[in-house]
Formats: structure tokens, sequence, C-alpha cells
């Protein structure tokens, strides 16, 4: 019998979860424990608002439905998500891949597959863009038919998930590039927006008094057999936020302008963006998607 003190109790803990069969899990779960038993010293956590807490992520898991991801939302106001995808860019992308970002909660699989210059605007209405550019490896050589998906809010700012019925897809396509790597679609230009504020990580945020807006921006998701799957998001330079984004994504060299008159543009007369995506060649096999399509987490029914 043994007779645990504030200290005595983590390494009590630890000593039981020992014969943890996985490695890796043993590992982690110590280090969790360690940081968690150490936050709970630091701050003299009291049991009233250890009850809190247990409410608090009680309520995060309750608002988390197929076509929500609340936990991926708190990840990502905590800059946890930044961290992982900084971490994993660590890992593998070579010095002159692209830049990653969040994957988010809003990503969806199978989105409706578009031709080369189609549009990913079905129903919506706003002012209309051209994005293209080439995909290429780190020496500049096209990939040849890279697919390539990309998702973004609607000009009122709201991702189809939150405007439509969960059958409708809007805003979102999937597009295969050209044999050297070439690729144009047109989309609307998608609106800044505050994330759910009306769930549990929302009324955090309020609480820390933060504005809880991203920048305008459009998700990008490439891959290509050989390469290590490319999870970027173009941000827009005029949008209020983009030195302030509530979940910490924007990255310099993703910050973009759209312009008139570009000499190479494939649509004449429609503002355009060139961007170009350099992939990194795959060595792990790993993933690096840090967010999910929220179905693949809480499956309906």
């Amino acid at each position: 019998m043994q007779d645990l003190d504030a200290n005595d109790i983590t390494d009590a803990v630890i000593e039981q979860m020992a014969q943890t069969p996985d490695p890796r899990m043993r590992e982690i779960m110590e280090a969790a424990v360690r940081h968690l038993h150490a936050f709970a010293r630091e701050v003299k956590l009291t049991p009233e608002e250890w009850l809190k807490g247990v409410a608090f992520l009680t309520a995060v898991g309750q608002a988390c439905s197929p076509i929500r991801q609340e936990f991926i939302l708190l990840s990502d106001v905590l800059g946890l998500s930044r961290l992982v995808n900084v971490m994993h860019d660590a890992t593998g992308r070579e010095a002159a891949g692209t830049e990653t970002s969040l994957l988010g909660p809003f990503f969806r699989e199978e989105a409706p597959k578009i031709e080369l210059g189609g549009s990913i605007a079905y129903a919506s209405k706003g002012p209309e863009i051209v994005i293209y550019g080439q995909v290429t490896d780190g020496e500049g050589k096209g990939v040849a038919h890279a697919t390539i998906d990309v998702w973004q809010t609607d000009a009122e700012g709201l991702y189809d998930l939150q405007a439509h019925d969960p059958s409708v897809m809007e805003m979102r396509g999937q597009l295969r590039c050209d044999d050297q790597g070439r690729f144009h679609f047109r989309t609307l230009k998608p609106l800044g927006y505050s994330i759910p504020m009306d769930g549990p990580v929302g009324a955090m945020v309020r609480q820390q008094n933060r504005h809880g807006f991203r920048p305008a921006h459009i998700h990008i998701l490439i891959a290509a057999p050989g390469f290590r799957e490319l999870v970027t998001a173009l941000y827009f330079a005029d949008d209020a936020h983009v030195d302030s984004d509530t979940v910490f994504g924007v990255s310099k060299s993703l910050v973009i302008r759209e312009s008139l008159g570009l000499p190479d543009a494939p649509v004449p007369g429609i503002p355009s963006i060139r961007y170009d995506f350099t992939m990194s060649r795959d060595t792990s096999g790993g993933g690096g998607r840090v967010g999910s399509d929220p179905s693949r987490l809480v499956p309906a029914g």
C-alpha cells in the first residue's frame, strides 16, 4: 500500500503503465501524465476548476458530429494544430517545398471532379477569380497529372457544411494537372470568417477576448505518386485578419493577391492569381493531414 503525495502520484501512474506493449503509446502516455500532473501542480488546480475542465471537454465532445469537428477546432485555436504541422514539416519537407498549412475542420473527401478551367462555384454567386500555376518537384520539373483538391468559403464566408444540407457540396472540387503539372480553375473570391462561436470552443475564445476570425483563404491538397502529400492554403493579403489568424495558419510565403492583366493568365479579363506549388519526395510514407473529414471521426449513425 502506498501513501501518495502530490509528487509521488506521478511516478506511481507511470509505473502502472510501464508494461504497455506499444512502445510509442507508452512514450506518449508517460509524457502526457508527466505534463498534465506538472500543469495541475503549477496552477494549483482546485476541484471546482477540475470539474469545469471536465464539463468543458464533455461539451466539446458532445458538439462533434459527422459535419462538425469541435475537437479539431479546439486544437486549432490553442495553436496545437499549427505546432504539429510545423513539426511534421521539419521531418521531410524539402528546402524548396511549398510551406504547408492546416487541413482544418471543413475538409470533405470525394469532392466533385472538375475539368481544368472549371469552376468550383456550382451555385454560389460573387466576384470570380482564376487560380493557376504549376505543380513541380524540388528541381522544378512538372509533376504530371497531380491531383488537386480545393475547398473554401463562399462569398458570404460560409462553408457548404454550414450553408447547406450535408448532402450538398459547394465551393470545393478536385482537378487533375496536365502532363506538365499545369493547372487552372475558376472560383469566387472567398470571405474571411469567424470560427463557429456557438459551441464550447467559441465560448472559450470569447472569454479570452479574442476576435475569433480567420482571414480569407483557399485550401489546397495536392497528391501524386512518390511525393509527400501537400496540404496548404493561400491567404489573401487584403484581409483585415491576415496578421492575426485565430488558428495561426498563415505563413508569409502563402499570402497572395489577385491581379488583372497577368501576361500568362489563362482567362483574360478576370482577376487572376498565379501560384506554383513544389512537392517534396515521400521518404516516410506517413500522413501529413492536420485535420480530417468530420465524418471520418464521427461516422453518421
